[in-house]
């Protein structure tokens, strides 16, 4: 029964390292690290929902076996990120004598770490050094360049990459077989648009839909995602470049009030839709320009609406301009 309640990201949640999607290389090395029972300290960084925080949890399982519990300390350093942290929790644990048969150290698994304040990670730096004998700590991070050098060098880094699309196909297929769902080919299409290689929000995705049918369509998928269509994105794009920036500012609105959209995602899927449109090449460039533009208008805090009608107008005013 708890199996049922749980949501379907924990619930299809790699158990081993060989069920593990994507990233080769890096599970190769971790294959091996297992197979030697020895390991360094490690630095995962990458985008949200691509694999880090699994492939932890899998190699603790592949080492540990049933005695994970009292082997692994898992923390996010965004609930907690200041130098008591390191003080307390982490060095009690790294004190602690491992339990597990055969493996002589403790895993600590500080999740966001690049949430943690420069104090608390020169504080990590030396508790990384003095327990180095019995713990292994392994790092999760979107921007590696918020960790500071030290720590960095006391890490193997591994770099983990957005998911493939078939992957993320493989993984919605797999888990439509389990459940009993039917999910038309369009609604896969939608699945991989709206996930970007982020395994975690295409399975929430597909939870999502499952609510409302077990027939996934695409329309569903970008309804519960606040994601138009690519389609209706290029055609707002396309009115206002030919010079219909009535008919564009119309649609604009059809697409905030059906999907949802804030000003910032509107403005993610133009720049997303722009290799796709059929204008020359220095238009492109030069509408990138402006979408850079009206996107740091927003995070300034200006007006969504007025923003986004004013990069409507950019783009008509940029289909009107001849080639020089």
């Amino acid at each position: 029964m708890e199996q049922e309640l749980l949501p379907w990201t924990e619930k299809y949640r790699p158990k081993s390292l060989s069920e593990v999607l994507g990233q080769d290389e890096t599970v190769k090395s971790l294959k091996a690290f297992v197979k030697s029972g020895n390991m360094p300290n490690m630095l995962f960084s990458g985008p949200p929902g691509i694999g880090k925080t699994t492939a932890t949890l899998a190699l603790a399982h592949d080492l540990y076996g049933d005695r994970i519990e009292g082997n692994l300390l898992e923390l996010n350093a965004s609930d907690e990120r200041g130098i008591g942290i390191v003080r307390g929790k982490i060095k009690d644990f790294a004190r602690s004598v491992s339990v597990g048969g055969g493996v002589p150290f403790k895993l600590i698994f500080l999740d966001e770490a690049d949430a943690l304040t420069p104090d608390a990670q020169h504080a990590l730096r030396r508790t990384m050094e003095m327990y180095s004998p019995v713990t292994r700590f392994i790092l999760s991070c979107n921007y590696s360049s918020k960790i500071i050098e030290p720590v960095q060098s006391r890490c193997a880094v591994f770099r983990f990459l957005p998911l493939r699309e078939s992957q993320v196909h493989q993984m919605i297929k797999t888990i439509a077989e389990k459940e009993g769902l039917e999910v038309e080919k369009g609604a896969e299409e939608a699945i991989s648009y709206v996930s970007e290689g982020d395994m975690r929000k295409a399975i929430n995705a597909l939870q999502g839909a499952a609510i409302h049918s077990n027939t996934i369509t695409e329309e569903v998928i970008y309804k519960i995602s606040s994601r138009a269509r690519p389609k209706e994105i290029r055609e707002m794009v396309d009115a206002a470049y030919g010079g219909r920036f009535l008919d564009a500012r119309k649609m604009l609105l059809e697409l905030s009030t059906q999907y949802g959209l804030s000003g910032s995602d509107i403005i993610l899927q133009i720049y997303r839709e722009t290799a796709n449109l059929e204008i020359p090449e220095k238009k492109k460039v030069q509408l990138v320009d402006r979408i850079g533009e009206y996107d740091f208008r927003l995070v300034e805090g200006a007006n969504e609406h007025i923003q986004i009608e004013a990069l409507l107008a950019q783009i008509m005013l940029l289909g009107m301009k001849r080639e020089e």
